[in-house]
Parts: structure tokens; C-alpha cells; sequence
């Protein structure tokens, strides 16, 4: 089997932010083992489709173990499937709080340290976050705590991995969007949403995979949150 070309990983990669993330791996003509709980196969021979629950801890050491039978390495991880439940706090129930901690820490946890220790025989790698700006800047027009619990927790996974791994080989990164034209918005609210940006507008799929590659590419950056988020993180 040939390792020439590189292999990513992509949770949450049947739609949105996934969709495009794997659209623009596959465009670099990487290998890519894409995983979420609605995944088709497809008659790519380069894209390994794998349908499964990433809240579950054993769907992630399933997906980096086909990764490798597959295609024999995994160089790139990207934690993107994620639950977000915006809402007033004292609203929340406790499934919405057990559903999002599943989903956002327990599914990137339990992938993460599988990837990690295939990326540490293979000496190298490079492992993204997708987290949110509503975590540094939050904002009184969309409650959403639960975000900022679980993606928080990532943004500090970030820099402690990135620090931990740094002198073996193993960058890891995030990205924090702002608001995206993806399934989680209707239409009719691009106008008030794209209101809440400096930039006046929503973020587009394509925004978030680019400043992926930027990580892949910038090898040189560890540890480091890129906001993606039209000018959010600078204020209002």
C-alpha cells in the first residue's frame, strides 16, 4: 500500500462545514475517512465513508482503525462534528446538556487519542478543532452556554495538546467560526444573522475549510485559535 499521499479524518462529514471540509481535502488530493451519523458510501475509491454516532466512544477507535487498514496512516484529524443548542440557560434540560457534552467532548476525546497514537508511530501530525467564537466574545443575542462549556473545553484541549505533543512531531490547531450558511440556519434569518458580524454578512462553508488548509500548510503554528468569524473576536 502506498503512503505517499496524505490521509485526513473528518468527523461530522456528511453535511455543511463537514461537507466542504472534505470537498477541499479531496481537492488536495488527499485520502479522507469521513464519519457521522447520516454518511452515505460513496464510489470515490479515496474516500472512506463511515456511518456512526461519534458521542459513542467506540465509533472513533472504529474510524481511526479503518482509517489505517484502509489506507495504512492518519495525518490529519479534524474534530468538526459538534451540537449547537443556543437558548437561555435556565432552559436548557438535562438531555440537551448530556447530548451536547457527548457529542462535542466525549466525541473528540475518544477519536483524538486513537489518532494520537497512530500520529505518534508515524512520528508525525496535525489534529483541528472546530470550536466558536461565542467562547471569547459572547454575545447577549445568542445564549448559548452550552456551547461555551464544551467548546471552551476544546479551545484549552487545543493549547494543551499542541503543547504536549509539540516535541514529537504533532501540531494541533482550531478554528472558532462565526456564524456559517450551513443547515443550522433557515434562509429567512441570513439577514439577522449576517447582522451580527462587522463584516455584515454569514461566513460560508468554504471560509472555514480554507483556513484548515492554512493549518495544514503552516507548519510553523501550534496552538494557535484562528477566528473565523467576520471581525466577532475584535468587537462590535
Amino acid at each position: 500500500m502506498s503512503v505517499d499521499r496524505k490521509v485526513a479524518v473528518i468527523t461530522g462529514a456528511s453535511r455543511g462545514l463537514g461537507e466542504s471540509i472534505v470537498k477541499a481535502y479531496r481537492e488536495r488530493d488527499y485520502r479522507v475517512v469521513g464519519t457521522s451519523r447520516s454518511i452515505t458510501s460513496s464510489n470515490d475509491p479515496d474516500f472512506l465513508a463511515i456511518p456512526g454516532d461519534i458521542a459513542d466512544p467506540e465509533t472513533g477507535k472504529r474510524v481511526i482503525a479503518a482509517a489505517l487498514e484502509r489506507f495504512g496512516q492518519v495525518d490529519t484529524l479534524i474534530n468538526n462534528a459538534g451540537i449547537f443548542i443556543p437558548g437561555p440557560f435556565e432552559k436548557y434540560t438535562e438531555q440537551n446538556y448530556k447530548d451536547v457534552l457527548a457529542t462535542n467532548l466525549n466525541g473528540f476525546f475518544f477519536i483524538t487519542q486513537h489518532a494520537i497514537e497512530a500520529m505518534l508511530k508515524q512520528g508525525s501530525g496535525h489534529i483541528v478543532q472546530i470550536t466558536t467564537t461565542l467562547v471569547e466574545h459572547a454575545n447577549s443575542n445568542v445564549p448559548a452556554v452550552l456551547a461555551s462549556i464544551t467548546k471552551g473545553g476544546l479551545t484549552a484541549a487545543t493549547r494543551g495538546l499542541a503543547i504536549e505533543y509539540a516535541s514529537r512531531g504533532i501540531r494541533v490547531n482550531a478554528v472558532a467560526p462565526g456564524m456559517i450558511k450551513t443547515p443550522l440556519h433557515s434562509p429567512e434569518t441570513y439577514d439577522a444573522v449576517a447582522a451580527l458580524h462587522p463584516l455584515n454578512r454569514m461566513g460560508e462553508p468554504e471560509d472555514i475549510a480554507q483556513a484548515i488548509l492554512y493549518l495544514e500548510d503552516a507548519t510553523f503554528v501550534t496552538g494557535e485559535i484562528i477566528h473565523v468569524d467576520g471581525g466577532q473576536i475584535a468587537g462590535h
